[in-house]
């Protein structure tokens, strides 16, 4: 069993080169309040003790520590109080109940603290003191030191969303080896959304029978759930990890997959599939109807048990408006209550499960939307949306969890690890504000994060994030190329862990596929985050191995087909495959305009991207797409010469949740010389119903008989605007047969 548990801490064989004390002082990560440094070192071998008091917590931690020291060094150190050992001693002295003070003499080492939390702490710390022994040697020397410590903000948060994309205990028990590792506090599990509900409730099995599973557009299944012992796992292995696991059930916004579960839970009360698209949903649970608050109340009955946590999360974001104005009992319930709008609707079911969850003696926890109709200021609220939200619930007495500038799901482009690291959790509060503000939280939302591409999310933005939330204060650049210069050092270690961590300020890979110079065939590029990062491809649209063709910056392509492209970094793949289709016809590498100019955000390569043989695919980021707003583009073609042709196309994108559009209409035209113009065709579109997903099509016009043209132009109309919005109108490739 000792062995098992040792691997289970995330560390198996460490063979490192570790590097801590290379350069600047010790590579301690988060860095303590204060260090001093001495002279010499303590020999740790076989024959050095481990003692702990005598309560069964202290027990606990001494045995962690036994088994760390065991599969980092090698060492079986005994337990007990004989001659040269660790002593773990709790001294109500020490202030503060996460704080410690660790001392590493010539003689011995020492960690005390006021309570279990801070002994746990000091024990980690030692644990990064602790060098690899990859020699088999019999002793290691760990630095004399003396450390006092203690962190700057209560609440040090991750959140991990498992309702888009399931991800196994395996993989949650390794992030909180890390989390524990670098002195992350909280693990909040976002347990439900419209795409997967994943906790076990046995009261309504069809939570999870209906509701965890999804059909993608492939027709696969996908999905998955926790069982109500695999959260009892997951809580405890946090636990001894000095880790809060807090839940969150979303209401009442975020809850196609319950509804789809049982659709009587909804206003409409019509039956909705779990949802296979990003964005916000209106399926909603009803405020008007009891039955909603007594699934709710049971089901928070069998959830609250497996939580210790003081708080429970409720959501209480994304709300869409006029979800409820269908709803006659909704609107009799806003004029009995003597409420002003839906918000007010939206309050009061907020209200009325915060009641619930304080009488069960629990906090709720609820995104800033939980504000606009009024809450109470028991309630602590987590802000997404920036200063405006943060002032809001400081006007209201509230305790904030700021998680607007650390979303992990954040391209790491756009989000570097300085950036992160310079960011204050504070954010604008003054000095009576900021005691308000328990701490701040990173969240990775999985929209496009799975088990396989996660981790080069959460790492090393976690570890600059951990240590701003330990150190608090302010951060400059100095402070930045302190942290970094530690950092490096820990590079070994995630790579001992099998970590797949991404670069600092850039993406894994970045591919670009161009028509060649020579315009017969393509080019593709890739922009390496890492000088390792290898690629490997297929062109027949299979799935790429480590033993497919590779490249490294360049390849060229002559044939046209699916080309699919997978980023691996030593022997491991870093992301799923990214999918270009290749086109050649009489349109590729021809001249092309456009008028007006498209939206800079999505120019492409300019005109030249309607004809360089890309198809664009679901992804209208990808840089195959030109996109305009409340516009009416005109393509215009130069074939070169006059061509025979049977069928003319242009491919458009719908994708609600951005509001991207089919046009309503594209009229085809074409010319011999320029100056006379024959229209083709005006073929009208209808665009389908919203539902999150994207979709291609291909407008084309056919010719019953060959024609002859050299210059070809595609006018689009515009869809109308929708709810207020601007539409978006996308188009990509124009083929010529």
């Amino acid at each position: 069993m000792r062995k098992e548990k040792a691997l289970r801490l995330g560390l198996g064989a460490l063979a490192l080169a570790w590097c801590a004390f290379a350069h600047a002082g010790l590579a301690l990560l988060p860095y303590p309040k204060q260090v001093e440094e001495g002279k010499g070192s303590f020999v740790l071998d076989k024959k050095v003790a481990i003692e702990a008091p005598a309560d069964a917590r202290s027990k606990e931690i001494a045995a962690f520590l036994h088994d760390a020291v065991q599969a980092q060094a090698g060492l079986d150190l005994p337990m007990g109080s004989r001659g040269r050992r660790i002593a773990l001693q709790l001294d109500p002295q020490i202030a503060g109940e996460e704080a410690y003070r660790l001392e590493v003499t010539l003689r011995g080492i020492e960690i005390r603290a006021a309570t279990d939390k801070g002994l746990f702490w000091g024990v980690q710390t030692l644990r990064q003191l602790l060098p690899a022994d990859v020699s088999g040697s019999a002793k290691v020397t760990i630095p004399t030191v003396r450390i006092e410590d203690a962190p700057a903000f209560v609440y040090r948060g991750h959140m991990l969303d498992v309702g888009r994309h399931f991800y196994p205990v395996s993989f949650i028990e390794k992030q909180l080896d890390l989390m524990s590792y670098y002195k992350l506090n909280v693990f909040r599990w976002h347990l439900t959304e419209d795409q997967g509900w994943r906790i076990e409730i046995k009261r309504y099995p069809k939570l999870t029978e209906v509701g965890a599973w999804r059909t993608e557009a492939d027709g696969s299944r996908y999905g998955g759930f926790y069982t109500q012992d695999q959260i009892r796992e997951v809580v405890e292995y946090a636990r001894q990890r000095n880790i809060m696991v807090i839940p969150e059930i979303e209401m009442p916004g975020h809850s196609s997959a319950a509804i789809a579960a049982y659709p009587e839970l909804s206003c409409a009360k019509k039956p909705v599939p779990v949802q296979t698209g990003w964005g916000v949903f209106s399926d909603l649970f009803c405020p008007a109807d009891e039955n909603v608050y007594v699934f709710l109340q049971n089901v928070l009955d069998e959830v609250l048990p497996l939580f210790p946590s003081p708080y429970v999360h409720i959501g209480g974001d994304e709300v869409p408006a006029g979800a409820w104005s269908h709803c006659e009992a909704c609107d009799k319930l806003i004029r009995d209550e003597g409420l002003e709008n839906e918000a007010g609707l939206q309050s009061y079911f907020i209200r009325r499960m915060q009641v619930y969850l304080a009488g069960k003696g629990k906090t709720m926890i609820g995104w800033d939307e939980v504000l606009e109709g009024g809450v109470d200021a028991a309630a602590v609220v987590e802000v997404w949306r920036g200063d405006a939200g943060f002032h809001k619930a400081f006007a209201n007495g509230n305790r904030v969890v700021n998680a607007s500038p650390y979303y992990l799901d954040s391209p790491l482009s756009r989000l570097s690890v300085e950036k992160l690291y310079l960011v204050d959790p504070l954010g604008d509060a003054d000095y009576a504000q900021s005691k308000l503000v328990l701490g701040a939280e990173a969240p990775l939302w999985s929209e496009r994060a799975d088990p396989l591409n996660a981790e080069q999310r959460l790492y090393p933005r976690l570890l600059a994030f951990a240590e701003r939330l330990w150190r608090g204060g302010s951060a400059d650049a100095a402070a930045y190329a302190d942290f970094h210069q530690r950092l490096a050092a820990h590079y070994p270690r995630l790579d001992a862990w099998q970590v797949a961590y991404g670069p600092e300020d850039r993406n894994t890979a970045d591919y670009t596929v161009t028509a060649n110079a020579a315009r017969d065939g393509w080019q593709v590029s890739a922009q390496r985050g890492f000088d390792d990062v290898v690629t490997h491809y297929t062109t027949d649209g299979s799935e790429p191995t480590a033993a497919s063709p590779s490249f490294t910056d360049v390849l060229d392509l002559k044939q046209p087909g699916t080309l699919r492209v997978v980023p691996f970094r030593r022997g491991r793949a870093y992301d799923h495959p990214r999918a270009f289709q290749l086109e050649r016809s009489a349109s590729f590498g021809a001249a092309a305009s456009v008028d007006p100019a498209p939206d800079a955000a999505y120019s492409g390569h300019g005109a030249a991207t309607l004809t360089d043989g890309v198809l664009g695919s679901g992804e209208f980021k990808s840089g195959a797409w030109l996109g305009w707003e409340e516009l009416d583009p005109k393509l215009s073609l130069d074939l070169g010469s006059v061509t025979e042709l049977h069928e003319v196309s242009v491919g458009v994108l719908q994708q609600d949740e951005s509001w991207i559009w089919w046009p309503r209409k594209v009229r085809f035209a074409a010319s011999a010389d320029g100056k006379h113009w024959t229209t083709l065709r005006d073929v009208k579109i209808k665009p389908i119903e919203r539902d999150h997903v994207a979709h291609i099509q291909r407008v084309a016009y056919t010719a019953s008989r060959p024609f002859r043209a050299r210059y070809l132009r595609i006018e689009l109309t515009r869809h109308a605007a929708e709810d207020d919005r601007h539409t978006w109108t996308f188009v990509d490739e124009i083929l010529a047969r």
